[in-house]
């Protein structure tokens, strides 16, 4: 779904800013660590910019169903994101649309090691992308990322988005650096950025043909760079 902004950081990822403030994906990452992004007051729950194509059997009924949500069980994907990242790595999470993008970007930012692509904040437990795609399940489409925080900072990772501690204050420090950086940048913007901070919800991977899809070629089979600093603009579906 095209639900915008996820952020977590830490060895559980604790955290979670949803915002619905996004009406386009990531355009380009330049070598300042800074990309262009688009605006706007939505505060629906938009579809993802790409569905799997309904075939003739979907059509006359007999093709997947939409997920009933009168039926789904939320303890499990609405319990935390208790995955642990490897040694020395923190977890961090974001959602800003289509994930393929996202997912791009992030794949160039120096001390990121790791990314993969799926769902989370939703009702239904192991949901597929076409449950998602209906809009009834209230997943997004995210990113999940490991970084070496020796070589990346949690606040590089948030101003990529937007152009020794205390265990248990953790999450308080990493709301504090969320908010901040969301105050810094509406004062650029003239209109109000829509945005929830909550806690991270479990994670579920996406399909396979989904993880680092533009860099294998996307839709049309165009590979994409992802070598750390490129800042070639990023196409959406390759």
């Amino acid at each position: 779904m095209l639900k915008n902004l996820a952020i977590s950081s830490s060895t559980a990822s604790p955290l979670l800013l949803i915002s619905s403030s996004l009406s386009k994906p990531f355009l380009s990452l330049s070598r300042n660590l800074q990309f262009s992004i688009s605006k706007s007051a939505v505060t629906s729950r938009p579809n993802s910019y790409y569905k799997t194509p309904m075939n003739i059997l979907n059509k006359l009924g007999f093709g997947a169903k939409s997920a009933d949500p009168s039926t789904m069980d939320p303890t499990i994907p609405q319990g935390p994101d208790d995955d642990v990242p490897a040694p020395g790595q923190q977890f961090a999470q974001f959602g800003a649309g289509c994930f393929w993008g996202v997912e791009l970007t992030f794949q160039r930012v120096p001390g990121v090691t790791k990314t993969e692509v799926g769902y989370s904040q939703g009702l239904l437990h192991n949901p597929t992308y076409e449950d998602v795609c209906t809009g009834t399940t209230k997943h997004s489409e995210v990113v999940r990322l490991q970084y070496d925080p020796k070589e990346c900072s949690f606040e590089t990772l948030l101003d990529v988005f937007w152009a020794g501690h205390d265990p248990t204050n953790l999450n308080r420090q990493q709301e504090k650096a969320a908010h901040e950086s969301l105050e810094r940048q509406q004062k650029h913007l003239d209109r109000k950025i829509v945005t929830e901070i909550l806690p991270a919800k479990k994670f579920y991977r996406a399909e396979e043909y989904h993880q680092q899809y533009l860099e294998k070629g996307g839709r049309f089979g165009f590979k994409q760079s992802a070598s750390k600093g490129c800042n070639d603009p990023i196409r959406c579906y390759g």
